[in-house]
């Protein structure tokens, strides 16, 4: 088991460093010049020479990365070219909320994609299965930018119910007790709502895929031949087993949901790690962006790395078979 996490945490390790290299590279080409955004449109050509060199941007591209990699690896994040504060700051600020957002909206679309996923598989072949499936492809279709767009305009323009921007109101700091924690759950309610629905649809398709395939095996019609309720057979034998590919999506299913909620935090204001690297990204905030996108993709790779282990942790299949080998 520790063999293969270490195999795939190396592979985890090359991904980090691809990304974070082909992100530096990107950010390099792509047009604009954090010098005459820092300086204004009135600065002149003298300055902005002074400027790039300050920020080390006319030195070669390799050069530029082989010295922003080693002030990254020893700690040092450098300094936000729009803001002038230091990176860690800006995103020691930020990762709660992501976090926040990110661990409860796989929390729930889980609970509920099970759920839903174990009631297809139950009635499979019937209106509601069919109703249900078309219901779970359509929200896994949607992207996520749309749908957080929508449910705006319905709960906060037409039924003025949720506010749509921010983790919290103005006079979130003169509130407390039971009247702050409502007023930061409505400003969670709709980008949560967002990256839940289209989560559920995945693992409901998923679950129910995963749930068919182990009805059909032996030891179900074992259990179903012994009497036991269809209840009984469902929850404790066939979907305990279709759980440990379910594990595996899991690790699949991070990169997507980190993705989605860079949309998210921009089109909601949450002031997570998406929406810093968003306006990092329209400020050609370099140091900015490369924090923010290896500490995103770290967090994926770690999040894999977990997923693998309890996957192997809950397949006692293959901790006999490497135990034999």
């Amino acid at each position: 088991m520790f063999a293969a996490l270490g195999r795939r945490a190396v592979t985890g390790i090359a991904v980090l460093v691809g990304v974070v290299t082909l992100t530096f590279v990107l950010l390099r080409l792509s047009p604009g010049d954090p010098a005459a955004r820092l300086l204004g449109p009135s600065a002149t050509a003298a300055q902005l020479t002074a400027q790039r060199h300050a920020l080390g941007l006319d030195q070669p591209l390799a050069a530029q990365y082989a010295a922003w990699l080693g002030r990254f690896v020893r700690g040092d994040w450098g300094t936000s070219v729009a803001t002038g504060r230091p990176v860690r700051a800006l995103l020691g600020d930020a990762w709660p909320a992501t976090v926040c957002l990110v661990g409860l909206s796989l929390l729930v679309s889980y609970l509920l994609g099970l759920a839903v996923g174990a009631l297809q598989a139950a009635r499979r072949g019937s209106r509601l299965d069919t109703a249900l499936s078309v219901a779970s492809v359509t929200l896994f279709a949607i992207p996520g930018y749309w749908l957080g767009l929508m449910l705006v305009m319905v709960f906060t323009y037409w039924a003025r119910a949720l506010p749509a921007f921010g983790a919290a109101g103005l006079d979130a700091e003169l509130l407390v007790g039971s009247a702050r924690l409502a007023d930061r759950l409505r400003h969670l309610a709709l980008p949560l709502a967002t990256l839940t629905l289209i989560g559920i649809g995945g693992v409901a398709r998923y679950v129910r895929g995963a749930l068919l395939d182990v009805v059909a095996q032996p030891f179900v019609t074992t259990a179903r031949a012994k009497g036991l309720p269809p209840a009984v057979v469902l929850l404790r034998h066939a979907l305990r087993n279709a759980l440990i590919p379910v594990l595996t999506l899991l690790g699949l299913s991070l990169p997507a949901l980190f993705s989605g909620a860079v949309f998210v935090e921009a089109v909601f204001a949450w002031p997570g790690v998406g929406r810093v690297l968003v306006e990092g990204v329209q400020a050609r905030d370099y140091p900015l962006v490369m924090a923010a996108t290896t500490v995103s993709a770290a967090l994926v790779v770690v999040g894999n790395l977990l997923a693998d282990a309890a996957a192997t942790w809950a397949d006692p299949r293959t901790r006999r078979g490497r135990r034999a080998a």
